[in-house]
This record gives C-alpha cells, sequence and structure tokens, in this order.
C-alpha cells in the first residue's frame, strides 16, 4: 500500500481557521490551538446572541407600544388584552412602528382597545 501523507488536510484545515480568525488580536490571529479557541468561542456567542436579538427586538417593541399606550392613558397590558378580544391580527413590531409613524392611528386603536374596558 502508498504511504499516506496527511500535511495537505491540515495544512487546510489550518489554514481554514486562520482565515476566520483574521483580524483577531495578537496570537488570536496567528497561532492555530489559541485561533481555533477564539473562534470556537466566537461560534458560541454568535449563535447565542442570534437568539438573544430576537429577545432585545420584542423587548425594545414592547417598552414603545407601552410608552405610547401611556400617552393615550392607556395600560400596556390592557391594550394587549383589548386587541387580542378584537381580533386583531397586528404583531407588536407592527404596534411599534405604528405607534412611531403614524401616532394618530395608534390614538384610533387606542380608543378602540377603551371601548372594551368602558
Amino acid at each position: 500500500m502508498p504511504r499516506v501523507k496527511r500535511g495537505i488536510m491540515t495544512h487546510k484545515r489550518h489554514h481554514r481557521i486562520l482565515k476566520d480568525a483574521s483580524g483577531y488580536w495578537g496570537g488570536k490571529s496567528r497561532l492555530f490551538k489559541t485561533a481555533k479557541e477564539a473562534v470556537m468561542k466566537s461560534g458560541n456567542y454568535a449563535y447565542r446572541d442570534r437568539r438573544n436579538r430576537k429577545r432585545d427586538f420584542r423587548r425594545i417593541w414592547i417598552a414603545r407600544i407601552n410608552a405610547a399606550c401611556r400617552l393615550n392613558g392607556m395600560q400596556y397590558s390592557k391594550f394587549i388584552s383589548a386587541m387580542t378580544k378584537l381580533n386583531v391580527q397586528i404583531d407588536r413590531k407592527m404596534f411599534s412602528e405604528i405607534a412611531i409613524a403614524d401616532p394618530e392611528t395608534f390614538t384610533a386603536l387606542v380608543n378602540r382597545a377603551k371601548e372594551i374596558y368602558s
């Protein structure tokens, strides 16, 4: 059987990791072992934060809707409850955009929600 030399694949693997680590500070961008650790860690952070971003945006939308509701004399929870009872199929992202871009329409929605609780 012929002898198998593995240098090509090792070099290819090392090159891929070092390419991913380019731009990192110090040895993290030059030394394979530390570069591999840094790339794995950054991959974990990226995976985690792609999920956390969704939480953060929802939190922002809720804060904006709550502020707009309070300006119109209503609580956030009662507003969302009323929208559910009225079967309004708009999500929190859109309510937030409406509250910012078109306050008159949002005021109309709040007034419609107030009718349920009066």
